[in-house]
């Protein structure tokens, strides 16, 4: 799914490409590697806290513990297939070359049968033991994230991770459906946070990396588009982010625990975002602008917001 990004740690120039693993441990955790875990983490922060709005308290344990491994084996589903397609310029891209694709440590016969079978587990998984809306909701992330954007939009648009983001908001919907079968206006609310939230936590981290995208011809906004533009663009979806993020007060009738700490978090999120314009106002480029100041602060923000949502429903 997406849309929602970590930063991996990056080997020096020159660094030479692994072998492939020896032992039957290696193989595991390169298969485990395939499926991006840190990602998978940012998903469940937004899967688990709209199980308890959804349930107005504790979700069901069973329900929320299904609903979570097969969404965690969804989400590495697409992850795989994700990289399986990417592997051409994961071998070119500093930031990736490290992928067990990249450097030689699965084959891509192997990772495409490994990221198949995740699916068909996931999708199955939800449909018996919570229900089939989850699972046609889970069947349609990985679709949207493998088929749309990793095939279609990825290397072709600027608009790529606006679009692209869809993927990494549908556990959002997955949460609330597992736990009433059905959709509401709480849960899509609560998409919008993430859909705007996406763009500029990964165009920040595309700003510190640009030489990587460009270097493969994939078109992300800091490598098409000027600086003071990308900043711009940025604190346009940080701003839509933090008013969608405040919609979720009057939809689903939060208690006023909720509202504030959105509004303090908010305003938190829009003051680096601002410290980002005012370093490039003061003529500070590329790594001397700091964007990834801004992109850790996203995923303390998106973390803390989600906690804010799961609190707040224990004491309605």
């Amino acid at each position: 799914m997406t849309v929602l990004t970590k930063m991996e740690s990056v080997p020096p120039l020159g660094t030479a490409v692994a072998t492939a693993p020896r032992s039957l441990g290696a193989l595991v955790r390169a298969y485990v590697a395939l499926t991006k875990p840190r990602i998978i983490e940012l998903l469940l922060i937004t899967t688990l806290p709209v199980m308890f709005l959804a349930a107005r308290g504790l979700p069901p344990l069973w329900t929320a513990i299904a609903t979570m491994v097969f969404g965690t084996l969804s989400a590495g589903s697409a992850n795989v297939l994700n990289c399986y397609i990417d592997r051409d310029i994961d071998k070119t891209m500093r930031r990736t070359r490290r992928r067990p694709l990249a450097k030689a440590e699965v084959s891509p016969a192997g990772a495409l049968v490994f990221g198949v079978v995740l699916g068909v587990i996931s999708t199955v998984g939800l449909g018996l033991a919570v229900n089939w809306l989850a699972a046609a909701l889970s069947l349609g992330a990985i679709l949207f994230y493998v088929l749309v954007y990793s095939m279609v939009l990825k290397r072709r648009t600027v608009q790529n991770i606006v679009w692209g983001g869809i993927a990494g908001c549908m556990p959002v919907l997955i949460g609330w459906a597992g736990i009433t079968g059905s959709l509401s206006w709480a849960p899509v609310v609560l998409f919008g946070v993430v859909f705007f939230w996406t763009p500029p936590h990964t165009w920040t981290l595309a700003m510190r990396y640009r030489e990587d995208y460009a270097s493969v011809d994939v078109p992300m906004l800091p490598v098409v588009a000027t600086e003071r533009r990308v900043v711009r663009e940025v604190i346009a979806y940080t701003w839509a982010t933090v008013l969608c993020s405040l919609l979720l007060w009057p939809v689903a009738g939060t208690s006023l625990l909720y509202p504030a700490v959105a509004a303090v978090l908010g305003a938190a999120c829009l003051w680096e975002v601002y410290r980002l314009l005012g370093r490039l106002n003061a003529g500070k480029t590329g790594v001397d602008l700091r964007p990834m100041r801004f992109f850790h602060w996203s995923n303390i923000y998106l973390a803390l917001l989600f906690l804010a949502v799961a609190v707040d429903s224990l004491l309605v």
